[in-house]
């Protein structure tokens, strides 16, 4: 258990949701990989004038996710790539390979990464983290053309 003396939180603030916007962003993959979606969330909420609420990330797709994770060591994104192949590699003997040998282990790491993202949106910036950026992540081999919902609930200026 932490003491209190090690914990500090700052005071509770509230605002009347006065806004709900919503955007499609297409964004076209390389093939496998990460797809920095950042400065296109951060586009987002600069046009609807957020200020304050939610920002939420959906990905319309069963072979690609989405992730929050480091933005300052390239060697982290390489790791979490080849995490992700030994967890479901192409060679496990799927019956699912309608689409090809990548397409059953793709669905996996869906399942084990996320289809959506909420992220806290405070005095109108993106509440990221220093070292922290949003990505999509391609499952395929080949590029594709995703689709993300962004969706911001709150108040604006």
């Amino acid at each position: 258990m932490t003491s209190g003396k090690s914990v500090t939180r700052s005071a509770p603030s509230s605002v009347q949701v006065t806004t709900v916007a919503s955007s499609l962003l297409t964004v076209q993959t390389p093939g496998r990989g990460f797809t920095d979606l950042t400065s296109e969330a951060a586009k987002f909420i600069n046009e609807v004038q957020a200020r304050d609420g939610a920002l939420t990330l959906f990905i319309r797709h069963t072979s690609a996710s989405l992730t929050i994770q480091e933005n300052a060591d390239p060697s982290v994104l390489v790791d979490l790539t080849t995490a992700l192949s030994r967890l479901a590699p192409e060679n496990a003997g799927w019956t699912h390979y309608t689409e090809g040998p990548d397409d059953m282990p793709a669905h996996v790491k869906t399942m084990l990464t996320q289809t959506s993202l909420q992220v806290p949106v405070l005095n109108g910036k993106v509440a990221l983290g220093t070292w922290q950026a949003i990505y999509l992540i391609e499952h395929r081999k080949r590029p594709h053309r995703r689709e993300v919902v962004l969706q911001f609930i709150g108040s604006n200026q």
